[in-house]
């Protein structure tokens, strides 16, 4: 997939170059930087480490470890980028390890400043520095024009929009994984039946994340009267590659499926031209069978609009630093704005 985004350098509006720290705090892991502005207004990563989230107690042990093993001088400023937004000063995703106090993470890490962005409006601000080298296109054009739209199955389901505009994009936050699962096929309607029981809601997120995998598979197989033989989303994964389970074959099918239709209805709702990326942490293991699956034939499937979604590229990429760069790059972006407000007052 060519050079990884995430090494290139990032442009900004901002001349700070105080060194600050920047993370991407999924479910599964927290990938921290060290970043700066330099003199050229350019942003660089000096330092990068991912964790395990499930192997700390919370983000502050996380940031402290980092901070006390990768940075050389005290450390004023955090930039981070946070699956999930904030009700009254806390981080609220079912997907996170612990809860996240921005008060309490202010105060134990002792910074001054604490900026927070949703982390895939994080990778969506970053994409506007992806070369289109270091990605994969699927289908369509080798560009766009307009809205582009970021995709992402990994512990949850992530999205956001990056909008074009002067001086600088506006990016949208979404949680357009909690949408309501909207089956095509007959089979999926089962799996829809079955998934509900007496909800009448089932998010797109129950299915197309790395949980919803093993969700399906176990679904899948209650249907097909075999007992489920796989409890992980990478042992679903590995078995439908190697073509050595039949359930997790159709799971991983009905996965793709499903991803198409959910992405063709989000470039339709946001009028996303400039085209899709795709990205976290399942799709680039499985690059060779979503091409062969469905996904395009259901992204494609929307009536008279397949001539709109023809013309719209689509494209996959490594999640790697995106994330930070992503959101180093909105703190530099917006720095001068916030002013004497402190980067608290610019949270989500």
């Amino acid at each position: 997939m060519g050079e990884p985004a995430s090494r290139r350098e990032v442009q900004t509006l901002s001349a700070a170059d105080a060194p600050f720290i920047a993370a991407d705090v999924g479910g599964t892991h927290a990938r921290i930087g060290l970043v700066r502005a330099d003199g050229r207004g350019h942003v660089a990563v000096l330092r990068y480490r991912t964790y395990a989230c499930s192997e700390y107690s919370d983000l502050a042990a996380i940031l402290k470890t980092f901070i006390g093993r990768e940075t050389d001088a005290p450390v004023d400023c955090v930039a981070l980028a946070c699956a999930g937004c904030p009700v009254d000063g806390v981080v609220v995703n079912a997907n996170l390890s612990w809860p996240v106090s921005i008060e309490d993470l202010r105060k134990n890490l002792g910074i001054r400043d604490l900026l927070l962005i949703n982390d895939f409006e994080a990778v969506a601000h970053a994409t506007r520095f992806v070369d289109s080298t270091a990605t994969l296109l699927l289908a369509g054009p080798e560009e766009g024009e307009g809205p582009v739209v970021v995709v992402g199955p990994g512990t949850g389901l992530g999205s956001a929009v990056c909008i074009p505009g002067q001086p600088r994009p506006t990016v949208l936050a979404t949680e357009a994984g909690q949408i309501n699962l909207a089956p095509v096929t007959a089979r999926e309607r089962d799996v829809l039946a079955a998934l509900a029981g007496d909800s009448a809601y089932v998010p797109y997120e129950q299915i197309l994340s790395g949980p919803g995998l093993c969700t399906l598979y176990g679904v899948l197989s209650r249907m097909a009267d075999v007992r489920p033989a796989l409890d992980t989303p990478e042992a679903v994964t590995a078995a439908a590659l190697a073509g050595s389970d039949a359930t997790a074959v159709v799971t991983l099918e009905m996965f793709c499926a499903l991803l198409g239709s959910f992405v063709g209805n989000l470039v339709m709702l946001y009028g996303a031209g400039g085209g899709v990326y795709l990205t976290g942490g399942i799709l680039p293991h499985i690059c060779g069978f979503l091409k062969r699956s469905d996904f395009m034939p259901r992204f494609l499937d929307k009536g008279g609009m397949r001539a709109f979604l023809e013309r719209v590229p689509v494209r996959l990429m490594e999640h790697g630093q995106l994330g930070v760069i992503g959101a180093a790059g909105w703190a530099l972006d917006h720095i001068d704005s916030i002013g004497d407000r402190g980067m608290d007052a610019a949270a989500l």
